[in-house]
């Protein structure tokens, strides 16, 4: 089932409520972000929230693996570096979607009756491929993946122009997303989990909060 699951884990059609997510775009956008500058928003994403998150599902999906799974330390960790409300907020939104699914697919998996009524995003997808089997290097991918793919999405809406753009984004990506990857995959404990929060997409993301109109999550 393994590489069946990566595949669904990565796609972005799967119904989990991350279309309500831009990543960071709309408030950058919003701050002044211009379609030229997409992907250096993207190799910032990769030095930082990127290596955090990944590495967070990494470390849930061992837990995961560990019978009566305890995520506990997993989810203070990722909350002390996730030092911005809404974006905790827009974590656990989507974590309760992948906790919906995982529910779905494995209610009775130890890794998926283990998470709590609240995960974060990361928590949830580390969860979920305990469940599905997907192997550590597999789901780091994803997670840095989805991340990148919700911005790549997301410019369609808010800066328009040609959709292969996208695509070329992310394939130059190619090499910053392996070096993301390994790095996550190394880590070992929750203390260890990397602090790499964006100054600037925090402030973003307060402003963003406080927008009347908006078209995502954060």
């Amino acid at each position: 089932m393994s590489p069946l699951a990566s595949l669904l884990l990565a796609d972005g059609r799967l119904p989990v409520g991350s279309y309500t997510y831009s990543a960071g775009l709309e408030p950058a956008v919003a701050a002044g972000l211009t379609r030229d500058r997409v992907p250096a928003l993207l190799r910032a994403r990769l030095r930082t929230v990127c290596v955090t998150e990944a590495a967070a599902t990494v470390l849930a999906l061992r837990a995961g693996g560990l019978g009566e799974a305890d995520y506990g330390a997993v989810q203070r960790a990722l909350a002390a570096r996730t030092p911005t409300e809404p974006l905790r907020e827009a974590s656990v939104a989507l974590g309760r979607g992948v906790r919906r699914l995982a529910r779905r697919l494995a209610p009775r998996h130890p890794a998926v009756t283990g998470l709590p009524s609240r995960p974060y995003r990361p928590v949830a997808l580390g969860a979920l491929g305990a469940a599905l089997g997907v192997g550590e290097e597999e789901l780091a991918r994803v997670a840095v993946y989805d991340d990148l793919q919700a911005v790549a999405s997301a410019a369609l809406k808010l800066l328009p122009g040609d959709p292969l753009d996208s695509a070329a984004w992310l394939l130059a990506a190619g090499p910053d997303v392996e070096a993301a990857v390994a790095e996550a995959v190394a880590v070992r404990t929750p203390g260890g989990l990397p602090a790499r929060s964006a100054p600037l997409t925090e402030e973003w993301a307060l402003a963003h909060a406080q927008r009347e109109r908006r078209l995502f999550l954060a």
